[in-house]
């Protein structure tokens, strides 16, 4: 069932996207070689919990960390290690979030490791771009298929490919809700937007074909064919004058 927000609501919600999007700046700023993954985790949960606020991936369905970190071919859901040290040349994804009084926030961002290759930073780009696609088409009285459509057309037409098996979502109480926001599929389908209804919109994008699998640690997604994958992610409010980002400081 989709949950419209009330005003109070979106109030508190505010708030817990202000800190998720803080996480994320502090996360991506301190991205450079040498760093490993563990630190940037142990980072992020500082900040939140600074802020007042907790790290809602934590224990999520049994996920050990604060933050989501994924290197280069990794897509999604990487696990933070102390054993994973960045090198000059990585794209590094980082997806987190914060709960404040009972509601979630959520977004993501792939960083540059120092210098990274033209084709790696080709995609961080085209896959920022499909998601201010996505939300751009996210209007009171469009659907679901219309954001779907947005982010798969920019995508493609980069010569890039969505990947299908994970898909953006509602959030509020829950960090997942109703609907889900797939990052592909056909304009003027799916359900409709409303004024109060807050989305999760995230495109995941692999250089090469969109298939995946997942490691035997149960939570890293890799691209099956070991081509390099970005992801971004805003948590947007639908609104009678427009769609507006939530995760933003």
């Amino acid at each position: 069932m989709v949950v419209l927000k009330t005003s109070r609501e979106l109030g508190v919600m505010k708030e817990a996207c202000r800190i998720s999007a803080g996480a994320l700046q502090t996360v991506g700023k301190a991205v450079e070689p040498g760093v490993t993954t563990a630190e940037l985790d142990a980072l992020a949960e500082k900040y939140i919990r600074s802020q007042g606020g907790e790290p809602n991936f934590k224990n999520y369905h049994g996920y050990p960390a604060t933050a989501c970190i994924s290197i280069n071919n990794e897509v999604i859901h990487g696990i933070p290690s102390t054993k994973r040290v960045l090198k000059a040349g990585d794209i590094v994804s980082v997806d987190l979030g914060a709960k404040f009084n009972g509601y979630n926030g959520d977004n993501a961002a792939t960083f540059a490791c120092g210098d990274v290759s033209s084709e790696a930073k080709r995609l961080m780009q085209v896959t920022k771009d499909a998601l201010y696609e996505g939300i751009k088409a996210a209007t009171a009285g469009s659907r679901i298929g219309d954001i779907s459509y947005a982010v798969q057309r920019t995508v493609e037409a980069a010569g890039f490919s969505v990947v299908r098996q994970y898909v953006g979502h509602g959030i509020g109480t829950q960090l997942h809700e109703a609907p889900e926001v797939p990052n592909f599929g056909t304009a003027g389908r799916g359900i409709r937007l409303l004024p109060g209804m807050t989305l999760a919109i995230e495109p995941m994008v692999n250089a090469g074909g969109y298939d995946v699998k997942v490691l035997p640690d149960g939570w890293t997604v890799l691209t099956k064919d070991g081509s390099l994958s970005a992801h971004f992610e805003h948590t947007v409010v639908i609104t009678p004058d427009g769609p507006k980002i939530m995760t933003v400081i």
